[in-house]
């Protein structure tokens, strides 16, 4: 990528590396969710499972736990639908587009 001899052309550089960083971080954030929703599926985790579970709830626990405190679970009868991981989803989301926009 050439800029040419503008007086700005290192912070639209900079601007474009941090906004490709960031992209890159939030969209493996959502595939680290995304796993952690597939886990949560699965009553018994194998034993080969565990340490990956571990450090999945290590990754998404300190995000998710304060959303748990403010928007409690939504019962559908006998299950309850964690709405902290759906809003969590959408945050991202919602803070991808104008990254994504300005690429």
């Amino acid at each position: 990528m050439t800029l040419g001899h503008t007086a700005f052309g290192g912070l639209v550089l900079a601007q474009t590396a941090v906004g490709t960083v960031l992209c890159a971080i939030l969209q493996v954030y959502l595939l680290i969710l995304l796993v952690r929703v597939i886990l949560s599926w699965v009553p018994s985790l194998p034993e080969p499972l565990l340490g990956i579970a571990r450090g999945v709830r290590a990754l998404t626990d300190p995000i998710l736990d304060p959303l748990r405190r403010v928007i409690p679970p939504l019962q559908l009868g006998g299950v309850a639908l964690d709405l902290s991981v759906i809003l969590l989803f959408l945050a991202i989301r919602i803070l991808l587009m104008p990254i994504a926009c300005s690429l």
